[in-house]
């Protein structure tokens, strides 16, 4: 899917909340993740049918973790989007197995009005800058305090 670049060439092939995306960000790569701008060409993939304006979004051939847990749910059986259920409902925050039930549970109960309905909740949480985290890398699952 096509993406404004906003990591550097030499970045480690590893998911964004993996890393500290700070230590990779080039110039504008901030403002651009912070906006959600840098999601912006894919409206050129929309256009050409390669993925919905609703639906999961596309994972990185390197999250395998989220690739085989989404498909616990049937969620890589349906389109991807530009904005999905679970971004929504946490984005960057969720583990991969709660944003993976959340992608199942978009695929089993999609329609007009719940697409309609994460348009609105989008454009609302990108306006706040809701559920971006960068330059954290989080515990691993199961860790406690």
């Amino acid at each position: 899917m096509l993406k404004f670049r906003t990591m550097r060439i030499d970045t480690p092939e590893l998911p964004s909340h993996m890393i500290n995306a700070n230590d990779w960000l080039t110039p504008v790569g901030g403002f651009l993740r912070k906006t959600s701008l840098d999601e912006l060409p894919q409206l050129v993939n929309i256009l050409k049918g390669d993925m919905s304006i609703i639906g999961p979004r596309p994972p990185l051939p390197s999250q395998t973790d989220l690739i085989e847990e989404r498909a616990k749910y049937g969620a890589n059986d349906i389109p991807v989007g530009l904005s999905g259920w679970a971004q929504v409902n946490g984005r960057d925050e969720l583990p991969i197995a709660v944003k993976a039930k959340l992608d199942g549970e978009y695929a089993a109960m999609a329609s007009l009005a719940l697409d309609a309905k994460i348009v609105f909740m989008t454009v609302a949480k990108v306006f706040k800058h809701e559920g971006v985290v960068e330059n954290e890398v989080p515990e691993p699952e199961g860790a406690t305090e």
